[in-house]
């Protein structure tokens, strides 16, 4: 059995197009050395969660608080706003202290992350959404999380909180005092500390969990590797030209995302290399289909398909096999659509010499047509609206029923 399933990780991660794929570890073995930090405890991430956020978010749910707090914060938006002044004092402390960039962030990689966000943007756009996003679904602990709390039963105000944070992190001033992603940061990470207290009151979620305590800081790894690892790693599949200082600049901007989110420095990777290594040990060997991913899929590729983006069912579905692997496609059920696979494999990668041949000529060309599938995908998920983001709100209870 043990060589079934490290001969399973080792395929599947050949497959997602992940390197150093390791069989599942019983212990933590990533070394603090390889972090933003360079040094730290070596203390295993799944018992570690946030003890500055979540004792906090305790409080204000038990006092009947987060109401009150939700309406404050509707206004607070932009990171250079004013903490709202009807905040607790507790929670505008809170904010006060890690509501800012990290001593170490570097503005000018910061300021380039930006720039290849915008020259990329279709890629991204496509990996996030397709590869990510769906990839989320077949993490268990995340399917079962985000099916069990209350955003669960409304996926499509959920998806659009979920958009909401890479539409923010993908801006061009996203980490200036006129972008809104250190505020979009925070207040997920406020999410976070509320969903810690109250899933564990859901019976529901319960019965499936591994674990006592939901979105440790190994969970939140996870989740940065089956974005910024992972699509980084595509792109590379895919040749896409990008450069040292262009690779170098992606990860930083999420190494400070996930530092926002509560993260400590000690288990940031300083490298893509060591970006990977961890990957390999916490990502790749739990990918697994459950009950409840199956059903989030479903609803997720069932709202993309709604978007009239002038392709079919059949087109995502075989996307999505095409960026996951046929694994994937076959853990989600996914029907095959051999005319469309046929298009994928060949039209993608075509497309893609297509789009890197004019870019030198026409570089903004591009972007307005990778804005203009951003904005309608945005558009869909807000049920029509024409703002750019989703309010992110504190949760007050779980998933009915």
């Amino acid at each position: 059995m043990e060589n079934l399933s490290r001969r399973k990780a080792l395929s599947l991660g050949v497959a997602l197009g992940l390197v150093g794929v390791a069989a599942p570890s019983k212990a933590w073995a990533w070394a603090p050395t390889n972090s933003v930090a360079g040094t730290g405890t070596g203390a295993d991430p799944e018992y570690i969660w946030d003890s500055a956020t979540d004792p906090l978010m305790v409080s204000l749910l038990e006092n009947g608080q987060v109401p009150a707090v939700n309406t404050a914060m509707a206004s607070w938006v932009n990171n250079n706003d004013a903490l709202p002044s009807s905040l607790p004092a507790e929670l505008r402390a809170h904010l006060a202290t890690y509501n800012k960039l990290p001593s170490w962030a570097d503005p000018v990689k910061l300021a380039r992350a930006a720039d290849f966000n915008r020259r990329k943007d279709t890629y991204l756009f496509m990996l996030y959404g397709l590869g990510s996003g769906i990839m989320s679904t077949v993490i268990p602990r995340e399917a079962r999380s985000v099916y069990w709390s209350v955003g669960g039963a409304d996926m499509k105000d959920r998806a659009a909180k979920t958009f909401t944070f890479g539409y923010d992190l993908s801006q061009l001033d996203a980490f200036k005092p006129t972008g809104q992603f250190i505020v979009t940061a925070n207040k997920t990470r406020l999410v976070h500390g509320a969903v810690r207290h109250l899933l564990p009151q859901s019976p529901h979620w319960q019965a499936g969990a591994d674990q006592t305590i939901p979105i440790s800081v190994a969970d939140i790894l996870v989740t940065f590797h089956s974005l910024g690892t992972y699509v980084h790693r595509k792109m590379l599949d895919w040749k896409i030209p990008m450069s040292r200082a262009d690779e170098e600049a992606f990860l930083h901007s999420w190494q400070v995302a996930i530092y926002l989110l509560g993260v400590p420095a000690e288990y940031i990777p300083q490298t893509w290399a060591a970006a990977e290594a961890q990957s390999a040990q916490v990502l790749t060997p739990i990918l697994a289909p459950t009950p409840e991913g199956l059903d989030l899929a479903e609803v997720l590729l069932g709202l993309t398909a709604e978007i009239d983006l002038g392709v079919t069912r059949g087109f995502l579905n075989e996307f999505v096999r095409y960026a996951l692997s046929d694994q994937v496609g076959d853990w989600l059920k996914l029907p095959r659509d051999y005319a469309a696979a046929t298009l994928v494999r060949t039209v993608w990668p075509a497309f893609i010499l297509f789009r890197e041949g004019l870019s030198p000529i026409a570089p903004g060309a591009f972007y307005v047509f990778d804005q203009f599938l951003r904005g309608v995908a945005m558009a869909f998920l807000n049920k029509g609206s024409s703002t750019t983001t989703t309010p992110i709100t504190i949760p007050t209870g779980n998933r009915p029923g």
